[in-house]
């Protein structure tokens, strides 16, 4: 049992050594589904539609009326309906079956709600007014997803470009084979001028252009949703003001594109780690998950295409204890970024006791703590094998949501002995706590062979050469 949830039967059989308050979202599930199954459960159909038409449906179960606290019940479907919000995306979405607790997440939605933010949030992605509809099971309407492949075209003489929190990489490849590669720093997320940004960006494509007989193409890869080439909501674009946003950040790859006269594509970056990843395996389904400064999530599915999904992770809840730590954006507790980020590593390193330098920033605190690991240092350990059992409960928890066969973990946080450490802890409790899915799920850092085929160029690979263009 758990003290917040005192109906729910929740064994853990692993703690995080560093926070032994960590409540994975997946016990509680599991928990959750077999009290309902006892007492007897109706069924309960989601579905979110997004402006091109799409559909994403997903079915579980609830307690029947009465069966169970209606407070746990809703807080059960409210957590699912949160994490397939960031996950899948949608303006419009649909909750049926028991009729309470389409009405919870209607009022839980509304203006003035608790998840006012994602409301507004997903009403801006998809500029259309969000909407809750609360019907009945049979009438939620059906699957009607979309995909489309997505680069591996590393053909004639490509730039590939990767922007990040704290700096820009940007490598220049002739026939998918790396000749330059270079890192930049910068800091986009304090700089209100967009042309600070545009300049930026430029400076390194022309940077690693002049390594090239000619340029044929630009593929790169940011933090943030796009759509079309356009930025929708980007953390690295939050300082700029939303006029010059809209007429000079929205536009601003479309610009870039006809200033250098070659095809410019940008996706997410975590689109780019599992088209990374999916490239170097050689295998499919791909998730990707990139611990940097924040949070990417990306994923390949079986036909080896990405969907419309968002695949935001940084945003989806994985810890359920009642006071988990908070998201400094949209006030949510227990979202990713919290936990499989720089934020996430250096939360548990300093509530652990551990001392860093003042005026030291997330990055350089990240070296610290990771020199502290190289050196042996027990504390460090624990940090590492902390992020192990929340990032194993986590996959636990991904897999009723992704069709998973392989989960590529990489990311500034994963560097150096702490990557392996951590991903060793995951892969017990996998075998403890989820067997059926350690079987068939392999959980990896990058190889040489990744590390060959990486972020730069399978960024680089995104656009196709107009017919001609390679010579």
């Amino acid at each position: 049992m758990h003290p917040a949830f005192p109906e729910l039967d929740i064994r853990a059989r692993f703690v995080p050594p560093l926070d032994r308050e960590f409540l994975a979202a997946s016990l509680f599930n599991r928990a959750y589904r077999e009290l309902a199954k006892r007492t007897g459960a109706v069924p309960l159909a989601l579905a979110l539609e997004r402006a091109d038409g799409s559909i994403s449906r997903y079915d579980t179960i609830v307690a029947r009326p009465g069966g169970v606290s209606g407070e746990l019940t809703n807080f059960y479907v409210e957590r699912i309906v949160k994490f397939l919000l960031w996950q899948r995306g949608g303006y419009k979405v649909y909750v049926g079956g028991p009729e309470e607790i389409g009405r919870y997440i209607a009022r839980t939605y509304a203006p003035g709600g608790a998840r006012q933010f994602d409301a507004e949030f997903m009403g801006g992605v998809y500029e259309r007014p969000f909407e809750i509809v609360v019907t009945t099971p049979e009438a939620v309407p059906e699957t009607r997803e979309t995909s489309i492949a997505l680069g591996r075209h590393l053909d004639g003489c490509r730039v590939g470009f990767d922007l990040g929190a704290s700096d820009r990489k940007a490598s220049a490849l002739i026939d998918g084979q790396v000749v330059y590669s270079e890192e930049v720093p910068w800091d986009p997320r304090h700089a209100s001028d967009p042309d600070y940004h545009y300049q930026g960006i430029m400076a390194s494509i022309r940077s690693a252009a002049s390594h090239l007989p000619r340029l044929d193409a630009v593929g790169g890869s940011a933090a943030g949703i796009y759509i079309n080439n356009r930025p929708r909501v980007a953390s690295l674009f939050r300082a700029v003001p939303p006029k010059e946003f809209a007429e000079k950040i929205a536009p601003m790859f479309q610009r870039m594109s006809e200033e250098l006269g070659v095809p410019v594509e940008v996706v997410n970056d975590g689109e780019v780690t599992a088209l990374a990843g999916s490239m170097s395996i050689g295998d499919n389904p791909v998730l990707g998950i990139a611990m940097g400064s924040s949070q990417a999530g990306g994923y390949v599915n079986a036909q080896g295409n990405i969907t419309g999904w968002l695949n935001e992770l940084a945003f989806v809840p994985i810890d359920y204890r009642p006071d988990a730590p908070a998201d400094e954006w949209s006030g949510d507790i227990g979202c990713g970024v919290q936990y499989f980020s720089q934020v996430g590593a250096i939360r548990v390193a300093e509530a652990a006791g551990m001392q860093f330098e003042a005026g030291l920033g997330l990055p350089e605190k990240l070296v610290v703590l990771q020199d502290k690991m190289r050196a042996g240092d027990p504390v460090a350990a624990d940090v590492y094998r902390t992020l192990g059992v929340y990032l194993g409960y986590a996959v636990g928890h991904y897999a009723d949501f992704y069709e998973l066969k392989h989960i590529l973990v990489l990311g500034r946080v994963t560097t150096g002995p702490g990557g392996e450490l951590m991903l060793e802890q995951a892969r017990q409790v996998l075998r403890e706590e989820f067997p059926e899915l350690a079987e068939r799920v392999r959980l990896a850092l990058p190889d040489e062979t990744s590390r060959r085929v990486g972020q730069a160029i399978a960024a680089a690979s995104l656009p196709a050469l107009r017919k001609g263009e390679a010579r």
